[in-house]
């Protein structure tokens, strides 16, 4: 066998090798499921077992799922939100460097306060319209650095979130 051909063999296989690896990471991670909109994909992790778990006996469990409240609504900034918080999420779960009480970033928070304010917009406008006869709420909006969630503490995942707090929870099963 000739240079040239050892050559050519030798890229063919580690071509074929790569493509084997990048297949089994793939199936591995679940890759796929987290294209849909199912939020059994988002306890593939389980770090998120406590937030699916408190999330499922919510008010919210029968009008939202988690992309609903964590991504923008449509279009492409949903797919870029999704791939930016899809690939931090992989890289701390695989180096582990997430705490285990997860905190949103604040790209995050100002999404689901935004979609906060979006699917209850006729409350949000009635609270700011009536800001002077009770108290004062602030300013709700996405841009005020105030959140829905500083008042609604429970508001879908309950005041207490980390791993330790719902040991075994519901027995959830994940995307297979």
């Amino acid at each position: 066998m000739g240079k040239r051909k050892l050559l050519v063999v030798s890229a063919v296989a580690a071509f074929v090798i790569a493509i084997g690896v990048f297949a089994y990471l793939i199936n591995v991670s679940k890759a796929f499921s987290y294209l849909s909109n199912d939020p059994k994909a988002c306890i593939n992790c389980h770090v998120m077992n406590t937030q699916y778990a408190t999330w499922e006996h919510s008010a919210h469990k029968e009008a939202a799922v988690c992309n609903d409240c964590h991504l923008p609504n449509g279009g492409i900034a949903k797919y870029i939100s999704k791939a930016r918080d899809g690939f931090n999420h992989a890289t701390a779960f695989t180096f582990g460097t997430f705490d285990q009480a997860i905190v949103i970033s604040q790209d995050g928070a100002r999404r689901v306060q935004a979609n906060c304010v979006e699917c209850h917009n006729n409350l949000a406008r009635q609270i700011l319209a009536n800001e002077d006869l009770n108290h004062d709420y602030g300013n709700i909006s996405p841009q005020s650095g105030r959140f829905c969630w500083e008042c609604h503490k429970e508001t879908p995942h309950g005041k207490v979130r980390a791993l330790t707090t719902t040991p075994q929870n519901l027995g959830v099963q994940v995307i297979k």
